[in-house]
């Protein structure tokens, strides 16, 4: 199964969790065991899996933002003054897997699915992709 659904970013940087999105699909999917694929195809956003503790959030963008601060000299910036969140996105990544048993996503305790935006406001797709056995 392949769902899609969007998320409206407010700020330039920011950290949204999509856990509770990507849970109803992988229900929805009836998908007992098997795989889940939560993708992002944008080039200044990532996909990540931790916490959701709002000072985490913050220690997680200013962790992005000083090792790839904006203005730094980066060639990209001579077309769009993104080069930044490029970087970020290529460390992050643009995607997790996660495995799925009894029909739920298998994660940690304090794990959550996070979309980590870096150059918004923006209007982000997120593809789901679940595949396994019913």
């Amino acid at each position: 199964m392949i769902e899609e659904f969007q998320i409206s970013t407010k700020s330039r940087e920011e950290v949204v969790v999509i856990t509770r999105r990507v849970e109803e699909i992988v229900a929805k999917s009836g998908v007992k065991n098997g795989l889940a694929l939560v993708y992002v195809p944008h080039a200044t956003a990532a996909v990540v899996l931790n916490e959701d503790e709002p000072r985490l959030r913050e220690d997680i963008l200013n962790k992005v933002k000083s090792l790839f601060p904006r203005g730094a000299g980066y060639r990209h910036d001579e077309i769009d003054h993104n080069a930044n969140a490029h970087l970020a996105s290529v460390f992050l990544g643009p995607f997790v897997v996660m495995p799925v048993v009894g029909g739920r996503l298998a994660r940690g305790t304090w794990q959550d699915v996070m979309l980590v935006e870096m150059d918004g406001p923006r209007t982000r797709r997120v593809v789901v992709v679940v595949l396994g056995q019913a």
